[in-house]
Formats: C-alpha cells, sequence, structure tokens
C-alpha cells in the first residue's frame, strides 16, 4: 500500500516503515465554527493536508488527526458562544498529546512531527510535548527528536504581501478570514460556501479579556477579519509556503539529528 497514513495501512507495513526510520506526523486542530461560510473541521483539514504532503515528499507517515482543540477564545477563535464547537480543556489536550507521543515512542518512533492547526493550541501542545519528555525520562530521549510546526508560520513575508496589500491584520484575526478560506478553497472547496458569508468584521477588541460572557465585540457570523479576496489560487501560494519551507526543515533537522 502506498498510503502514508497510519491508520489506512495493515501493522506489519507500519511496523516496517517505522523500522526503516520514517518520521511520524501528527496533526493537531480543533473542531470549531468557522463562519457561516465553512464546515467546523477547517482546523482538522489544513494541518492533515499539509502532514500528508510534506509525509509523501520525506517518506514519512501520518498518525491519525487529533480534531478536539484547546477551549477556542473569543478573540482568536469566536469562543464558545458558537454552536458545534467541542473543546478539550487544555490539561486534557496536553495530556493526550502526552500519551501519543510516549505510545509512538514505544513503538520505537524517533522522529516526531507535530503540526498545528488551531490557535489556541500552542501553549498547550508545548506542555504536551514536555510531559512527554519528563515520561519518557530526559536520559532515555537522547535520540528522539520532536519537531512542533504552527502552520501559519510558514508563510513567507512576501506572500502575506501579496495577500494583503493593505495589511496583515495578523493571525489572531485571521479567523475564518482570508487566510483559512484560501487554505479550504484550494484542499475542500466543496466545504466552502462563499454566498453565506456575513461580512460583518473586522473585529475591534478591547485589549483584555471578560468572563464568563464574551466580549460584545466577536461579530455575530464568527468571522473576526473578512472573506472577502479570498481565493484557491491564494491557498495555493500558502500550501506551497508551507509545504516546502516545512520539508526543508524536516530534512535539516532530521538530517542533522543522525550525525549527533
Amino acid at each position: 500500500m502506498d498510503s502514508v497514513f497510519w491508520a489506512e495501512l495493515p501493522w506489519p507495513d507500519v511496523e516496517q516503515r517505522v523500522a526503516a526510520g520514517a518520521p511520524v506526523f501528527l496533526p493537531v486542530g480543533a473542531t470549531e465554527q468557522h463562519g457561516r461560510h465553512m464546515a467546523l473541521n477547517v482546523d482538522a483539514v489544513i494541518p492533515t493536508a499539509i502532514c500528508e504532503r510534506v509525509a509523501r515528499s520525506v517518506g514519512g507517515l501520518v498518525a491519525p488527526t487529533l480534531a478536539y482543540g484547546t477551549r477556542s477564545q473569543p478573540r482568536t477563535g469566536g469562543g464558545p458562544g458558537f454552536p458545534g464547537t467541542l473543546n478539550l480543556t487544555a490539561g486534557t489536550f496536553a495530556m493526550i498529546l502526552r500519551d501519543v507521543i510516549c505510545d509512538l515512542h514505544r513503538q520505537n518512533v524517533r522522529r516526531i512531527v507535530i503540526v498545528n492547526g488551531h490557535y489556541e493550541n500552542i501553549g498547550p501542545s508545548i506542555e504536551g510535548i514536555e510531559l512527554a519528555l519528563d515520561a519518557i525520562g530526559r536520559h532515555r530521549s537522547e535520540d528522539l527528536i520532536i519537531l512542533r510546526f504552527d502552520h501559519w508560520e510558514l508563510v513567507r513575508p512576501e506572500t502575506l504581501d501579496r495577500i494583503f496589500p493593505d495589511g496583515y491584520p495578523g493571525i489572531e484575526l485571521e479567523h475564518a478570514s482570508v487566510l483559512e478560506t484560501s487554505l479550504m478553497m484550494a484542499l475542500r472547496p466543496e466545504l466552502v460556501d462563499l454566498s453565506r458569508a456575513r461580512h460583518d468584521g473586522p473585529a475591534q477588541f478591547r485589549p483584555y479579556d471578560r468572563y464568563p460572557r464574551p466580549p460584545v465585540e466577536v461579530p455575530p457570523s464568527g468571522v473576526l477579519s473578512l472573506t472577502e479576496g479570498s481565493s484557491a489560487e491564494k491557498g495555493g501560494w500558502l500550501l506551497a509556503d508551507v509545504t516546502v519551507r516545512m520539508t526543508e526543515y524536516v530534512n535539516e533537522e532530521f538530517e542533522r539529528g543522525d550525525k549527533r
């Protein structure tokens, strides 16, 4: 079988590829509202697609996607006030990630690439890695290399300037906006319906959080910036940046690791 997806292969195939040194990619995302115009699985679809592309380039495997994310926040994801969003607490997310890393290590995987697609997962994913290293034992992990990417960090500044000639609003406000919409138009156009987009942004948030009720500045659509200008072509530019740069970094890091 030529699939790169761990769960699509029989166990002897997985065993053989791991024994040959295949890096294992773990997409982590969320099931979270992404406006009226997109499906709830955006944060899972995008990192999974990126992992598949890079895994094919480097001879890797893609572990099953963690499709539940850390709590959606109003200023970065719209918050819990939208139906459909399914949250994990930060501690639960970190522990799940810890357990997956530990079990990959138990099965002799020594090259792990975590690709995050959900802003609120940043801190808990770092904690999950640290907890895994504690559980494995720092003295037993000298041959283990874990890379962690937030995919939007790999987009070149030139590409952002090309997409946002009037200025990039920042990843926090780009929730369900041009970047994610364009990526989904390139990857899963059947899950995007721009005719349902409501242009009620961008949000103008105050520089603090309010609990227990979210701030009134969250647009009713759930889109924190704007969807105008989204296109599959721009999604292709973004995918090219992320795929090429991640492939370069993975090859560089794992080749370097082999020489230590």
